[in-house]
């Protein structure tokens, strides 16, 4: 379950979401750093995407509060079926393929209002 997000400052709490999945490192031994890399493409190419977009532009105004909520997916199955998933809902976000494997390794939404996607994320547990 997504851990709860303290929004203080601002008449609504804008998040980024970024799900990893959690078998690169746990199974398929990927150094975290490597990993980590895969979250800030994927959360870049998310804003790059949506820059014009009244929530992104909002959330790059409140440059020194963002608040990002980074979650586990347990593997490349359930990664893609939450892609589909956001897809099928217009939930606009960016499913990362690492190159030239095209391995997809993550997902990182726009920022949106907590309320609107906190739903379709709640399966997912906080990456540790």
């Amino acid at each position: 379950m997504a851990a709860p997000v303290a929004c203080t400052g601002s008449p609504r709490c804008l998040v980024q979401y970024v799900v990893v999945r959690a078998d690169l490192v746990r199974i398929l031994a990927w150094p975290l750093g490597a990993v980590i890399t895969q979250a800030c493409h994927a959360a870049t190419a998310a804003i790059h995407l949506n820059y014009n977009d009244p929530d992104t532009q909002e959330y790059l105004g409140e440059l020194d509060s963002m608040h990002k909520v980074v979650l586990e997916a347990p593997d490349e199955t359930a990664l893609s079926s939450l892609s589909e998933t956001l897809s099928q809902k217009g939930v606009a976000h960016k499913l990362w393929v690492e190159q030239p494997e095209n391995t997809p390794t993550c997902l990182a939404l726009k920022p949106y209002p907590k309320e609107t996607v906190q739903p379709l994320l709640r399966k997912f547990k906080l990456f540790k």
